[in-house]
Parts: structure tokens; sequence; C-alpha cells
């Protein structure tokens, strides 16, 4: 890569086929993650464990991340999405929403599907079109909520987060 050419627009980045959507995002994320990175032709490669304020593996820093409480929240909602009796596209579309890969305008025009100048609004409420705004914010859709819930026999407050909200 360093080679090709690693800034925007380098060879590094060019691919032998038409990518789908969902690889451009991953390459878009790739890019994001190496855009601090600096590569150096007379320095050699190492690996750092950033778990550990050593950088030296150990299985106890890995048993902390996997039992932490933050983890936890990450298991529930993943066995949740990808259960057996959950239809895959049901499974993908919450995968998406809680990764934010859904179309929303805001994402659209962060993708280049939409121009700078576009319209981000929805519903007439005057908010940008976001997962966050569509799915926990919106006083217009929490309504919409408020149905689904008594629909399924379900009660509660509104949430403040997205991964709570599909909890």
């Amino acid at each position: 890569m360093f080679a090709k050419g690693w800034g925007n627009g380098g060879g590094a980045w060019e691919c032998r086929r038409m990518l789908w959507n969902w690889e451009e995002e991953m390459i878009g994320e790739c890019r994001l993650l190496l855009v601090n990175v600096v590569l150096q032709d007379n320095i050699p490669d190492q690996w750092k464990w950033t778990l550990d304020t050593s950088g030296i593996y150990s299985v106890q820093s890995a048993y902390d991340m996997l039992t932490s409480d933050d983890n936890n929240l990450v298991n529930e909602v993943s066995d949740m999405i990808w259960h057996i009796h959950v239809p895959l596209k049901v499974s993908l579309l919450a995968w998406r929403l809680l990764r934010n890969r859904l179309p929303t305008k805001v994402n659209l025009m962060a993708r280049g599907m939409l121009a700078q100048n576009a319209n981000l609004r929805v519903a007439g409420c005057g908010e940008a079109e976001t997962i966050h705004h569509l799915f926990v914010s919106c006083a217009i859709f929490s309504a919409l909520w408020h149905q689904v819930r008594a629909w399924i026999g379900v009660s509660g407050a509104d949430l403040i987060d997205v991964s709570n909200h599909f909890l």
C-alpha cells in the first residue's frame, strides 16, 4: 500500500472489480481508521495490544474486555439480532440500524449520494434525518413508536439511545 499510494486517491485503494455499497462503506471505515497512520519505510512493523497499557497481550486483559459491562449490552443485542427465529431481512435491518448504516439523508449525504446543499429535514419537524432522530428523538415519529408498543403489548418510557430503544 505504501508503494501504490496511501493517501486519498492513491492506487492502494483501487479494486479490480466494482464494489458493492457495503464494501465501499467498509473501505471508507478502514480509511478513517488509518487516517492518522504514518507509514515509514525504515521502521519495521510491530503488533501492539491496545487493551493493556504495556502494549503486550495478556489473557487477563482479553478476559476483562469480554466480561466488562460494556460488552454485555453488545452481546445481548447481537444474540437478539441473529436469533434463529428472526427473519434474515429483519436481522439485517437491525444490524444496520445499530451500526448507523441505514440510508438516512445524513448518511446518504456523507457518502456523496445527496448533494451537500440537499434538504436533510424530515416530516416537517425541522430536524435532520438521522437514525437517532427517526427512532428516538422526533416528536412526530415518537407517536408512531408509542402505537407500536401498544400494538405489541409493551409499555415503557421513551429511551434516549438507539441500542436501548432496540432492546
